[in-house]
């Protein structure tokens, strides 16, 4: 049977910013995004999903979408394409995978 291609949804890990004195911190998209993951769990199993650090250069994600496209959260399309913008991305989630949209 083929392997069929999933979409890839890169997230950051929590991290220390030297910039703020090592203060750790979390990406509020990102957190958005895990929110979704833990509330419809059935979606993290249709997905490929990368936790990248937060240094650049994120590898896995200049990989995938360039050197330009490194901000996360990121959704890479199995047929092409990605988004990367937290807008975007739910509604990407919504018609792709079926998770009910944000209410406006």
């Amino acid at each position: 049977m083929p392997q069929v291609q999933k979409d890839t949804l890169f997230l950051l890990h929590d991290y220390a910013d030297p910039a703020h004195g090592g203060e750790t911190f979390y990406c509020e998209a990102c957190m958005t995004v895990e929110g979704v993951l833990a509330t419809y769990p059935d979606l993290a199993a249709r997905l490929k999903i990368v936790r990248v650090p937060w240094p650049r250069p994120r590898e896995a994600l200049v990989a995938a979408v360039g050197e330009a496209n490194q901000n996360c959260p990121t959704l890479v399309l199995a047929e092409g394409g990605f988004v990367n913008d937290l807008p975007g991305l739910l509604e990407a989630l919504h018609a792709r995978h079926g998770v009910p949209r944000p209410h406006p």
